[in-house]
């Protein structure tokens, strides 16, 4: 009896299942498979995560910037913060600043529209890049507190294109967040595909006889 037991307990159950019961699998099947997809696609799209990208210490040379831990570029918000920290170069070394954006370009380096696109901007004022580190207002001149942290963060629609990722920035001197948009490459970095962080903000009260 033992041996018996031991046969039938070892023998796979099987169900039979009518017609009608295969076709109401389906429809579940179906709607799972929707369920599914929307739990997917939401994930892929984002939420509304925040992250504080923090610099101790801020680089003197290109050398220096591509040793940050940040330039491994693992993530798209580390290099939209450093984005952001390699356009403070460009009031005291222009070629420094062209080439650590290069950098974060990857694949995709900067063409003379875009360089002299980024000279356009800088031309009236130079305190737009430093604006979007903490601490930097129109009060203070957009003088940064320490240590130098850039706050990135995402939305629902982020990741709606596969491959990019379009976060955002606060200046200290706008109303809106500007956007910064990454693209990952083959070889799993987050490069920098196109940036709308050089555009205007209220001046600083040194520089604004109105204020």
């Amino acid at each position: 009896m033992h041996h018996s037991s031991a046969i039938l307990r070892r023998v796979p159950l099987i169900i039979y299942y009518s017609e009608k019961e295969m076709l109401n699998m389906g429809l579940f099947d179906n709607l799972r498979n929707t369920v599914n997809n929307a739990v997917n696609n939401a994930a892929q799209q984002g939420s509304n995560r925040s992250f504080d990208i923090v610099f101790p210490n801020l680089p003197d040379t290109l050398e220096q910037f591509k040793a940050l831990p940040q330039a491994a570029m693992s993530t798209p918000f580390d290099t939209a913060a450093l984005t952001v920290l390699a356009f403070c170069f460009y009031p005291q070394n222009k070629d420094t600043c062209l080439a650590m954006v290069d950098f974060l370009k990857g694949p995709k380096p900067l063409s003379p529209y875009e360089k002299s696109f980024i000279a356009d901007r800088f031309r009236d004022s130079d305190y737009v890049p430093r604006s979007y580190f903490k601490g930097a207002t129109p009060q203070n001149d957009y003088l940064p507190s320490q240590p130098y942290t850039v706050t990135v963060f995402e939305n629902p629609y982020s990741y709606q294109n596969e491959g990019y990722a379009k976060l955002f920035i606060r200046s200290g001197g706008a109303d809106s967040p500007r956007e910064v948009l990454l693209r990952k490459a083959k070889d799993g970095k987050w490069y920098l595909w196109e940036q709308f962080i050089l555009v205007g903000i209220r001046q600083p009260e040194s520089s604004n006889p109105w204020a």
